[in-house]
């Protein structure tokens, strides 16, 4: 994912001519955008800088690799394994990170159990 560090978010603010901000980051695991039309953006594992303007004005900048948009209210539970968790078994496996997060949906959370699936799927393509 395409990750803008706040030293270099600094340097292009003082380009502009922005010279006294104070640059923040904020550890979020989603941030929803809840729109006027009554839908919502969720952008899941964001990184999320916060730059403090001169004159008190408060800019965020929020980069996310997954956003799903879906009708405002209708929360889906938070899934039983974290982003840590999906890279493990994509690691372990050599599969794509929505791979891996779609064996751990499927597995519920289970670490073992999502390797397994991705290797079984694995052999299966192997053989046919």
């Amino acid at each position: 994912m395409f990750r803008f560090s706040p030293g270099e978010l600094k340097r292009q603010l003082k380009r502009l001519g922005l010279k006294n901000v104070d640059i923040d980051t904020i550890d979020a695991e989603e941030v929803i955008v809840r729109r006027h039309d009554g839908k919502e953006l969720v952008l899941t594992a964001p990184q999320v800088l916060i730059v403090k303007m001169p004159g008190g004005a408060i800019m965020m900048q929020v980069t996310a690799q997954y956003v799903e948009e879906r009708e405002a209210g209708t929360e889906e539970p938070s899934p039983a394994f974290s982003e840590d968790d999906v890279k493990l078994v994509a690691e372990q496996t050599g599969v794509s990170l929505e791979e891996a997060r779609h064996a751990l949906e499927e597995a519920e959370g289970d670490i073992a159990a999502a390797i397994m699936l991705i290797e079984e799927r694995k052999q299966a393509a192997e053989g046919s």
